[in-house]
C-alpha cells in the first residue's frame, strides 16, 4: 500500500469515526482542530478523505497546490476569506505556515466545523525548510537558514492541547477525546440581533448619531463577534428612522466592510447596492478611504470607521478633528494584533480631544460558543493575547533597579512568560505588531533582542538587527538598481536615494522596534536601554547605528538628543504609521563618520527644496525642527552631484533623490540659452522644477503621458544640460 493511503483506514471506519468528532463538536457549538502529521502527499490525501467522509461542502484549502480541491488560496490571499464563513478549513503547513494567514483564516470557521492542520512529523516539524520563512529571510540568508524555534514552538502547543485531535500518517485513528460540556450559547431569540452585546452595540451606535456632538463611540470586540454585522444592521436601521441620512463608511481596504454592506443590504432588500456604495431612498451608505476623508470635506451624518486599529494613527486623529459624529470599531485580538496598541494610545487622543467619548465592548462570540477551543488553542500559539506587565508589578522600577539582558533567543523559547510579556509590550507600543512578528523575534536572522527587567517584569525592549557589509559587486547593483538584497533597510537606502556607494560595505546596528513599558515611558529606561545597545555596537566594531520611522516632533527630538541626525526622509506616507519616514544616523567609527557626514550634508542642502514640493504637507513643527538642526559645517562630497544626476538621466534615481542636483544644475546654467535642449523640454523642466506644478499639471498642459511623460523629457533635459556644460563639481 502506497505511503498517500490513508493507512489502515477503510471508508466506514473513517466516516464512523469522523461522525463522533462531528457530533461533538456539534452539540457544543466549538470548531476542533485536526492535525494530520506526516509526508506532504500523505497529508494531502488524508485530508481529502475526511472532507469525503465528513460530507463536508464548504470547505476552503489554504495551500500552493492549487488543484487540491475545488477551492484553494495561496497563504497571500488568506484575508479574501475574512467575513465569510466556512464548514471546515485545511491549511497545508507544507506549502508554508504563514502565521498571519492563520490567524485570519481560523475565524471563519463555524462553531462545529473543523480546521484540518497538515504539517510534517512533529519531531521533524522543526528542521523543515519552510517556503513562509522566507518573509522573514534577510541577505545573505535563504529560508532553509532560519532557524526552527518557532516551529518548535507551535509544535509543542499543538502536540500539548487536548482539544487537538492528531492523526499520525501509519497509525491507527486516534480515540476522540470528549470536549467539556457545552457551555450556554449566546445567541437570543430575536429577528435582527444575534447576542444581547449585538443588540447594545446598536442601539449605542444609533445615540451617536442622536445625541450630542463630538461624542465618538469605540467598539470593540474579538474576531467572530458580529461587530461588523452590527454596523451594518445599525447603519439600515439608522436609514429607515431617518431618510435622506448620509452614512460614510471607512476601513483599510474597501473588502474589509463588504460584510457590513452586505448585512445592512439583507435589512434593505429593495436598496440599490453596487461596489462601495448602497443607496436607499434618499439616504445612503457609501465607502471612502481613509486618506480621502482627510483630503476632502466629505459630506458625512455619521462616520462608522471599521477596524480602525490598522489605519494609521495620524489619519485617525485627523478623521477625530474634522467628523462630528464617529464611530470607531476595531477587532481587540485580530489577526494583525493591533487592538491593544490602538486602545491605549487611540483612547489617549480621545480623552485630549473629545472627553465624552464612549466605549462599547461586544464579548459574546456568534459564529461559535464561549470557551471554544481552536480560539483558545490560536490565541496561544500566535500570541494573540500576549499583554504587557501589570502596572502596580512595575509601578516602582527606576533606571538604576533594573537589569539589563541581551536575550539568546533559546531563552525565549524556553521561558513563555518572558516571551508573552516582551511581545506584548511589542503589541502596545506598535500598532501592526503581526504574528509574522512573533516568527521574527524568535528566528529572524541577525536580529538581538535586548530586555530591561524589574523584579523580572519586563519593563523595555529593543530589536536590533545587523545590515550592511556588501560586497562592491552588490554594492554596484544596488547603486544601479539591478538588485535589492532583502533586509539592510540603512545601508540600501543611503547607496540607492542618497548615492552613497562608500554605505554599502559599512556594517550597521539598526534598531527595529524599541518599546518601553506604558507606565513608565518619560523616565529614562529608554535612553538607558539605547546607550546598552551603542555599547555593544561600538564593541562589536559596527560603523553606524541608524533607526528609520513615522516622523513626529518628539520622536526626531528623543533620537536627535541621543546624537543621531536625520539623514534622509521619505517622499511618501508611510502605511502603517500615516507619517513621513526618516532616517536618522550615529557615526560609530571613522568611516561610519565619512558617510553620515555626506548624508547629513546632501539633506541639509536638499531638504528646502523637498520642503517646498515633494515634502508640502510635512508637520510645519517636524520641517522647522529639522531645519534648525545644526548640520555640523558637512558638505558634498567631490562629484556627488554629477553621479546622481547621471543616474538619474538613466533611470536609476527617482526625481526626488535627483531634485538638489537638478536645481544645483540649473543654477550654474542657462537653460533657455542651451541649444542642445529641445525648447519643449525645458520648458517642461522649469513648469515642475522651478514653478513646482504637479506631475498631472504638467503632463496635461503639454500633452504627456503622465509623470512617465514628464520624467522622460526631464531626463533629456537634464542631459543636454550635462552635454554642455563641465561635468557639476568636478575640479
Amino acid at each position: 500500500m502506497s505511503s498517500t493511503d490513508l493507512l489502515p483506514y477503510v471508508a466506514e471506519e473513517l466516516s464512523i469515526w469522523l461522525a463522533d468528532v462531528l457530533l461533538q463538536a456539534g452539540a457544543a457549538r466549538h470548531r476542533r482542530l485536526l492535525l494530520l502529521a506526516g509526508e506532504a502527499p500523505w497529508c494531502r490525501h488524508a485530508a481529502q478523505q475526511i472532507i469525503r467522509a465528513g460530507d463536508l461542502s464548504r470547505v476552503c484549502w489554504i495551500s500552493t497546490q492549487l488543484q487540491v480541491a475545488a477551492e484553494v488560496m495561496a497563504p497571500g490571499a488568506a484575508t479574501q476569506l475574512l467575513g465569510q464563513e466556512r464548514d471546515a478549513l485545511v491549511f497545508d503547513a507544507h506549502s508554508g505556515f504563514d502565521p498571519d494567514a492563520f490567524a485570519a483564516v481560523s475565524g471563519v470557521i463555524r462553531g462545529g466545523g473543523l480546521m484540518l492542520l497538515l504539517c510534517p512529523p512533529l519531531d521533524q516539524w522543526p528542521a523543515f525548510a519552510d517556503p513562509a520563512a522566507q518573509r522573514i529571510a534577510v541577505w545573505p540568508h535563504g529560508f532553509a537558514d532560519i532557524h526552527g524555534r518557532f516551529l518548535q514552538r507551535i509544535a509543542r502547543i499543538v502536540g500539548a492541547t487536548d482539544s487537538v485531535i492528531r492523526i499520525a500518517q501509519g497509525e491507527a485513528l486516534p480515540a476522540v477525546r470528549k470536549l467539556p460540556p457545552a457551555q450556554a450559547f449566546a445567541e437570543i431569540d430575536d429577528p435582527i440581533y444575534r447576542t444581547l452585546d449585538q443588540r447594545a452595540a446598536v442601539t449605542a451606535i444609533g445615540q451617536v448619531l442622536h445625541c450630542h456632538r463630538q461624542r465618538p463611540l469605540v467598539l470593540e470586540a474579538d474576531r467572530g463577534r458580529g461587530k461588523s454585522s452590527a454596523l451594518g444592521i445599525a447603519a439600515a436601521g439608522l436609514l429607515q428612522d431617518s431618510p435622506g441620512l448620509n452614512i460614510v463608511v471607512t476601513a483599510p481596504r474597501p473588502a474589509a466592510v463588504q460584510p457590513l454592506f452586505d448585512r445592512a443590504r439583507q435589512h434593505l432588500p429593495e436598496a440599490k447596492l453596487r461596489q462601495g456604495h448602497l443607496q436607499w431612498q434618499a439616504g445612503s451608505i457609501q465607502y471612502v478611504a481613509p486618506d480621502v476623508l482627510c483630503l476632502q470635506e466629505v459630506p458625512a451624518d455619521l462616520l462608522l470607521v471599521d477596524e480602525a486599529a490598522a489605519i494609521p494613527a495620524g489619519l485617525l486623529r485627523q478623521i477625530l478633528g474634522r467628523y462630528s459624529r464617529v464611530v470607531f470599531s476595531t477587532t481587540t485580538h485580530g489577526y494583525e494584533g493591533t487592538g491593544r496598541g490602538f486602545a491605549l494610545r487611540f483612547k489617549q487622543t480621545l480623552d485630549e480631544q473629545t472627553p465624552g467619548w464612549r466605549q462599547c465592548q461586544l464579548h459574546a462570540p456568534i459564529r461559535w460558543a464561549q470557551g471554544d477551543p481552536l480560539e483558545t488553542l490560536v490565541f496561544n500559539a500566535l500570541l494573540l493575547d500576549a499583554a504587557a506587565a501589570e502596572d502596580d508589578t512595575v509601578a516602582e522600577a527606576t533606571v538604576d533597579a533594573v537589569v539589563l539582558d541581551r536575550i539568546p533567543r533559546d531563552t525565549l523559547l524556553h521561558d513563555e512568560s518572558l516571551l508573552s510579556q516582551l511581545f506584548g509590550l511589542l503589541v502596545v507600543a506598535h500598532y501592526r505588531t503581526r504574528p509574522n512578528d512573533l516568527r521574527n523575534l524568535l528566528d529572524g536572522p541577525g536580529l538581538s533582542v535586548y530586555v530591561s527587567r524589574y523584579q523580572g517584569q519586563v519593563v523595555a525592549t529593543a530589536l536590533v538587527a545587523r545590515e550592511g557589509g556588501f560586497t562592491t559587486d552588490i554594492t554596484e547593483d544596488i547603486y544601479a538598481g539591478r538588485r535589492r538584497p532583502r533586509g539592510h533597510l540603512i545601508p540600501q537606502s543611503l547607496v540607492t536615494h542618497v548615492g552613497l556607494k562608500d554605505a554599502g560595505a559599512l556594517r550597521c546596528a539598526r534598531i527595529l522596534r524599541m518599546a518601553v513599558h506604558p507606565a513608565l515611558q518619560r523616565h529614562g529606561f529608554g535612553r538607558q536601554l539605547l546607550q546598552r545597545v551603542i555599547r555593544d555596537a561600538q564593541a562589536e566594531g559596527l560603523d553606524m547605528l541608524g533607526v528609520s520611522f513615522g516622523a513626529t516632533p518628539s520622536l526626531v527630538d528623543f533620537w536627535a538628543s541621543e546624537n543621531l541626525l536625520a539623514v534622509r526622509m521619505g517622499f511618501r506616507r508611510d502605511h502603517a504609521s500615516g507619517e513621513y519616514s526618516v532616517m536618522m544616523l550615529r557615526p560609530l567609527s571613522d568611516d561610519g563618520a565619512a558617510v553620515c557626514t555626506a548624508a547629513r550634508a546632501r539633506f541639509v542642502q536638499d531638504l528646502p527644496l523637498w520642503l517646498a514640493d515633494p515634502l508640502q504637507a510635512l508637520d510645519t513643527g517636524l520641517a522647522a525642527n529639522l531645519l534648525q538642526a545644526d548640520d555640523g559645517g558637512a558638505v558634498l562630497p567631490e562629484g556627488h552631484d554629477h553621479e546622481m544626476l547621471q543616474s538619474f538621466i538613466r533611470g536609476e534615481r527617482s526625481y526626488e533623490d535627483a531634485l538638489g542636483p537638478i536645481w544645483r544644475l540649473m543654477q550654474t546654467k542657462q537653460v533657455r540659452s542651451t541649444v542642445s535642449v529641445n525648447n519643449e523640454d525645458k520648458q517642461v523642466l522649469q513648469a515642475k522644477v522651478l514653478q513646482r506644478q504637479s506631475w498631472m499639471a504638467v503632463a496635461k498642459h503639454f500633452g504627456l503621458a503622465g509623470r512617465t511623460g514628464v520624467l522622460a523629457c526631464l531626463r533629456r533635459c537634464v542631459a543636454g544640460l550635462l552635454d554642455t556644460t563641465p561635468a557639476v563639481d568636478q575640479p
